[in-house]
This record gives structure tokens, C-alpha cells and sequence, in this order.
């Protein structure tokens, strides 16, 4: 059985998920360090992990597997449940698979060392966008119909 697993901590697309998974009726866990307000829907389970570096990471890595979605912007996690099976959806509708993750992951450690080479550098980042959530939505939701048959 299909279950997406959200690494809730800044994830800006937790109300996309519910409303895709409600209609494909799917288990969702929604997993944090706290300070998210519960969901009163029964599909989504909210779970609190202690505080402490990649908790939540290594709870879902930990439990997702194949046939599962994974919705997060961590790339070693994304790697991790690649490895195990799991479809990964970054906030922006971008899948993470078996042949681009590791190319995310040495991008990610490369970035990691210019910062550090450079304390003055500033952002990088760009914002989230409508197209990002709409490509997020339309992403998730091809995801999930491909689970299921």
C-alpha cells in the first residue's frame, strides 16, 4: 500500500498533499519536530520526532520503501529512500530518482563548499512560486496514479 511520507519542516506544499492524497484516499505522514497544527483529517497522521540534527529524516528514511512518495528538499534523505525504493518529490514537482539523485547530492556538497568558501555570500536561494506548487500538484498526482496501477 502506497503511503507518501512529507518531511514537514519548512515544507511549503503540505495542503497539496493532503488535498492529492485525500482524493486517491492515501495515507500521508506528516513528520516534524512540532509546531505544525494537526490535520483533522484521518488520512494524515501528524508525527512528532524529538529535536535533534535529521530526527525526522531517519524516521522516514527508516519506514519508506518501494511503492511509497517521499516529499522533501533534503537530498540525503531523497537518497537514502531512493535507494530503498520510494518515489521523492522536492516542493517544486522535481522527482529525485536512481539516475539524477546522486548528481543532486554532489551538486548540493558543491554549493555546501562555496558558502563555506565565501562567508560573505549572501541568499542563492529562489523564492517558491504558483508555478512551483502547480507543478508540485500535477507531479504528485501522476505519481500516485502510476502507484496504483
Amino acid at each position: 500500500m502506497t503511503a507518501i511520507y512529507v518531511d514537514a519542516d519548512a515544507c511549503p506544499v503540505k495542503a497539496e498533499v493532503e488535498r492529492v492524497a485525500t482524493r486517491h484516499k492515501v495515507k500521508v505522514y506528516v513528520v516534524s519536530n512540532g509546531g505544525l497544527r494537526p490535520s483533522q483529517n484521518p488520512l494524515v497522521k501528524n508525527v512528532i520526532v524529538p529535536e535533534g540534527p535529521d530526527v525526522a529524516d531517519m524516521w522516514i528514511a527508516d519506514r519508506a520503501g518501494v511503492g511509497d512518495v517521499v516529499v522533501t528538499g533534503d537530498i540525503p534523505l531523497a537518497a537514502k529512500v531512493v535507494d530503498a525504493g520510494a518515489k521523492v518529490l522536492k516542493h517544486n514537482g522535481e522527482a529525485l530518482t536512481a539516475q539524477n539523485v546522486k548528481e543532486a547530492l554532489a551538486m548540493r556538497d558543491l554549493m555546501a563548499d562555496l558558502r563555506s568558501a565565501d562567508p560573505f555570500r549572501q541568499g542563492g536561494g529562489k523564492g517558491f512560486t504558483k508555478a512551483d506548487r502547480s507543478r508540485f500538484l500535477d507531479s504528485l498526482e501522476r505519481v500516485l496514479r502510476t502507484a496504483k496501477t
